[in-house]
């Protein structure tokens, strides 16, 4: 009886491990491309897939979107000036057969063409552009990058500049520049401020011109703060407006 039953616990044994081997269940961001005897059946996912063990193979491409950061690289800019300069490359497949198919490895490639195409563009570019004109090369990388990557069915969302290394000479030499910025700035502002000043004195002279009451009242009232000074003695002058009266 024990031997009889042998074949059918075989038979449920043999069952057991196709369906093992054939029920794959894929994650919501994960997709499967299916090689049936080397070439591509069908891309499938996410959920619950069935394959033919032995003669399909899954490889499983990950839909997120991926973050990668590119590593600082020595460029030389247009001025001829030495910096260091690193990325984040923000990017997703949106083929999963083409990039198994059209790329070996597409997380490399993308990573080495980041890192040629950021010392290229930033190389063609002077280090005043560079550090004033950031968005400007940020959706420049992002154009070339996006192109370049569309046939291994990869789309670049996003490019940012990340870091931006000065040698410390030109630092020095940048800091300086500022200062100086600074204090032609502080000279043109006290600059106008004297001459605004000067500009109200003038006016205020044309219209004690005109009246000579007030020019009177002012010297009055000059004469008033002088005596609230702690001085022992105070030599003034008498205008003749004031005592001409007394000589009629």
């Amino acid at each position: 009886m024990f031997g009889a039953s042998m074949p059918f616990i075989f038979i449920i044994a043999l069952v057991v491990m196709f369906l093992f081997s054939a029920i794959k269940i894929l994650n919501e961001y994960e997709r499967a491309v299916i090689f049936r005897l080397g070439r591509i059946r069908d891309v499938k996912g996410p959920g619950l897939i069935i394959i033919i063990p032995v003669i399909d193979k899954i490889v499983k491409v990950d839909m997120r979107t991926i973050t990668m950061d590119v590593p600082p690289q020595d460029v030389i800019t247009k001025d001829n000036v030495s910096i260091k300069v690193s990325a984040v490359v923000y990017f997703r497949v949106t083929e999963a057969n083409a990039a198994l198919v059209n790329v070996e490895n597409y997380l490399y490639a993308t990573s080495q063409l980041a890192q040629t195409t950021l010392r290229s563009v930033c190389g063609q570019m002077e280090l005043d552009e560079i550090l004033s004109e950031r968005e400007k090369i940020n959706m420049h990388l992002q154009g070339i990058l996006d192109r370049s990557t569309e046939p291994w069915g990869i789309k670049v969302s996003l490019v940012e500049v990340k870091h931006i290394d000065l040698p410390e000479e030109m630092k020095r030499a940048m800091a300086k520049q500022a200062e100086a910025e600074r204090e032609r700035r502080a000279k043109v502002i006290n600059a106008e401020g004297e001459f605004q000043a000067a500009q109200k004195l003038i006016d205020a002279a044309a219209l004690m011109q005109t009246q000579p009451m007030s020019l009177q009242l002012r010297y009055l009232q000059t004469l008033n703060q002088i005596a609230a000074e702690n001085s022992s003695t105070i030599v003034f002058p008498l205008p003749i407006d004031l005592i001409k009266q007394f000589f009629k």
